[in-house]
């Protein structure tokens, strides 16, 4: 089977119930914004060793049946065959950030981006999580979004700023204070 179809050269995308929209459709810029934190994430993850790259993996693997609840309508019948979304993926993202920041000096000041690699990465996704929040956000203005994704993008880019910051924490790197 090949990649190319040829059936979005004019401008429009299938989503998962057969239906063709605009490829700028708020439906197609919210699991679009999605697919690009996934992508970030990966980023992120082919440098960093260990749990954490665990964690981004099933973080990545979360992500892609978010995408799959944002592309498809909720009257479609291809809804009900979608991977469950849960709170006990928040619940996770909670425990790790407790964990994580267990470990870490207490923060006292607002920090820059930056960093060691791994958290530069990390930040970076931290950044288009926020995107993918705003887009999704957007989009639930008018069609129904389900609140476990929009809390769960809420929680994971804090997940993401304290993660960069053990980063850097374990590269022996400190973080960047604002100078205002």
């Amino acid at each position: 089977m090949s990649i190319v179809t040829k059936t979005g050269d004019k401008g429009t995308t299938g989503l998962m119930y057969n239906r063709r929209v605009s490829k700028c459709h708020p439906r197609v810029e919210a699991y679009g914004a999605v697919d690009e934190l996934n992508a970030a994430i990966g980023l992120a993850a082919s440098v960093i060793d260990g749990e954490l790259q665990s964690w981004l993996r099933q973080i990545q693997h979360e992500l892609f049946n978010i995408g799959s609840h944002l592309a498809t309508a909720a009257e479609s019948p291809s809804a009900a065959k979608l991977p469950a979304l849960d709170e006990a993926m928040i619940g996770r993202l909670e425990m790790q950030i407790d964990s994580a920041e267990g470990e870490l000096p207490a923060l006292k000041q607002f920090i820059l981006p930056g960093g060691s690699e791994s958290a530069c990465r990390l930040h970076l996704a931290r950044t288009i999580c926020r995107r993918a929040e705003r887009r999704i956000v957007s989009f639930s203005m008018d069609r129904p979004v389900q609140q476990v994704i929009l809390t769960y993008l809420n929680r994971l880019s804090d997940w993401l700023f304290v993660m960069a910051r053990l980063a850097n924490h374990r590269a022996g790197v400190a973080d960047i204070p604002w100078n205002k």
